[in-house]
């Protein structure tokens, strides 16, 4: 855990270097969405002196390096349609393929001929697979060549079955009046905003959002991409089941509050929802004000990948805009953050930046558009189209193969339908009519419970997998006897409940000295209570940028946490993170807990 993300909260870098943001080259070098490549730089009137060169293609991963597909026989076209599958499987439903490309990476390209017959038969594999093919991008290459060769980078992506979409969560942090509620309206509605704020009604919870024009609460919106890699949204009313049902992959928008007084919220929507990015929305017109700096810090303490949105270009002149866009560039720059800006200006930077953003952790894009004109919301479209989930399949698959563990974030009464529970499930599968037990009670039991039904992106499912947020409906199970922070588990799992744990902590910001008997509010994952500091290890006091293992106790009941969880805490201007090292296992000697379900008797 690096201490110098302090240098965020207590706004004390300072700047390193001011140069502009790296651009997304053109040429074939450009082409294969990978760090390090070479440039394909062609001389004026001349061949290149260098060949261009990709990254050699990876056994693992979505990425397939093809030199030519043109008429291959029937045995050939098998093994094909079967490497295909495997891309697929490995992108979770979506593969690249690089046409022109040899296996070493070297960019030779094709003939517009051969170009053609190769499209032609990816499309054959795509069909015979269930998939389409979007062409993403054509370059073209002149090393060693008079005759002018093309490399055609493809996006295939697997037409939806069994809901199996692929489906990413992003969160949207930002300072308060930044825009944020208004982009999602507008991504989401599928119209451009009035510049009064009418796009973002359609996202506020409460009245006094409405009255305020403020985000109070966590809300989730979703936008759709089918297989062609077409926007499908609420335009031409369509409901959420319909937007499910068209898309091969899903973008969930997690909205956050911005103003500082709902801190607590965006930070439990952070922890709790486990959002593979983050998108930052910075006002052209303010630059980084407000809690800005505050949630960037915070998407890096959390090591959440983030890009960066500068909105409302239309109220301002390009010389603001471009002075809010160096203002983020040496913020990014500095030694706390350590990113490389990629400044978005075409839809070729889009593509590029999509694919350096998963594969390397410091490119951070940045887009400048407008929600009232439309300015560039096509790039931030094309990013999230091609945005590649963060796990492979294999990760999935492990993830599934463990016991049931679902996160309680959200509690409902629904009429008709009794008492249902929103949140993540962090591991296995969880099916309709399943048997779990949920904990821990202010007394630190666990009660047995059965799941009704399951919604997922509200439409009806029947089976939940790992990493997947949903809905579930649990009858006439007694509301008042949940509570955000709690988890379903399965019975065979007998989880481990703690009030004492140890972590080890930076502080990332303190007035003055961090001691034994402080209180400070914990969150670890959807768990969020007030704990006391018991122990500093090894030391007295703790100030600004220090480490130590610390022991806390909650101070009102028992949580269910794991060793290695990341932790943040917070009191006041006081924060720190880390993660957690040692529980204190509450066992049935210390409280007598013991609880009985169905024929075997499992004590915890």
């Amino acid at each position: 855990m690096d201490s110098r993300v302090s240098e965020l909260f207590g706004g004390c870098c300072r700047p390193v270097g001011g140069g502009g943001a790296l651009r997304g080259r053109g040429g074939a070098g450009a082409g294969g969405g990978a760090k390090g490549k070479k440039k394909s730089g062609r001389n004026r009137g001349g061949k290149a002196n260098n060949p261009p060169y990709l990254p050699p293609e990876a056994e693992d991963g979505n990425i397939e390096y093809k030199l030519k597909l043109v008429n291959p026989s029937q045995y050939r076209f098998e093994h094909l349609v079967t490497q295909m599958k495997w891309r697929l499987q490995e992108g979770r439903g979506e593969a690249v393929y690089q046409i022109g490309v040899e296996d070493n990476g070297l960019l030779v390209g094709l003939s517009d001929e051969e170009m053609r017959a190769s499209l032609k038969t990816l499309r054959r594999m795509a069909e015979k697979v269930g998939a389409d093919i979007t062409i993403l991008r054509e370059r073209e290459v002149d090393y060693d060549s008079d005759v002018p060769r093309k490399i055609t980078e493809v996006l295939v992506r697997k037409v939806p079955d069994n809901q199996q979409f692929l489906d990413l969560r992003v969160a949207v942090l930002g300072n308060v009046d930044s825009g944020k509620s208004t982009l999602l309206g507008v991504l989401t509605q599928g119209e451009l905003d009035n510049g009064r704020g009418r796009a973002r009604l359609n996202l506020f919870r409460h009245l006094h959002e409405i009255q305020s024009g403020r985000t109070s609460s966590i809300s989730f919106e979703i936008l759709g991409f089918n297989s062609k890699g077409e926007v499908v949204n609420y335009s031409d009313s369509r409901t959420a089941e319909e937007i499910c049902e068209s898309s091969s992959k899903m973008i969930t928008f997690i909205d956050l509050a911005g103003h500082h007084k709902y801190l607590k919220t965006t930070i439990f929507g952070l922890t709790s929802y486990c959002p593979d990015f983050a998108m930052l929305v910075v006002s052209a017109n303010t630059g980084i004000a407000g809690t800005t700096r505050e949630h960037l810090g915070l998407a890096m303490a959390l090591k959440v990948p983030f890009f960066i949105v500068v909105s409302k270009v239309d109220l301002c002149s390009k010389a603001t805009v471009e002075r809010t866009v160096k203002q983020l560039e040496r913020i990014l720059k500095q030694p706390g953050c350590n990113k490389l800006p990629l400044l978005v200006n075409s839809d070729d930077d889009a593509v590029t930046a999509a694919q350096q953003f998963a594969q390397s952790p410091n490119i951070t894009p940045i887009f400048t558009l407008s929600s009232v004109s439309g300015e560039n919301l096509d790039l931030l479209k094309v990013f999230l189209n091609i945005l590649p989930p963060l796990t492979n399949s294999k990760e999935q698959e492990e993830l599934m193969q463990q016991l049931t563990e679902f996160q309680v974030d959200e509690i409902y009464t629904v009429p008709e339908v009794g008492t249902v529970v929103g949140g993540t499930l962090s591991s296995g599968i969880c099916r309709e009519g399943e048997s779990l037990v949920v904990g821990p009670t202010d007394d630190g039991k666990f009660l047995q419970l059965k799941v009704c039904s399951i919604q997922r992106n509200r439409s009806a499912c029947r089976v939940l997998r790992a990493g997947q947020a949903a809905t579930l409906a649990l009858g006439p199970f007694d509301r008042s006897l949940l509570r955000k922070g709690m988890v379903m588990v399965s019975p065979e799992m007998n989880p481990t409940i703690c009030s004492v744990f140890e972590a080890e902590i930076v502080l990332l910001f303190h007035a003055t000295t961090f001691r034994k008997g402080f209180q400070v509010t914990v969150h670890v994952g959807n768990v969020r209570q007030t704990a006391i500091v018991e122990k500093i290890h090894g030391k007295d006091k703790l100030r600004t940028g220090e480490k130590a293992v610390v022991r806390f106790r909650f101070i009102k009941h028992p949580e269910y946490l794991k060793i290695g969880a990341k932790l943040l805490f917070r009191e006041g201007v006081t924060k720190g993170i880390g993660h957690v090292t040692d529980l204190q296992a509450i066992t049935t000697e210390e409280n007598g807990l013991e609880e009985t379900l169905g024929p075997g008797r499992l004590t915890f």
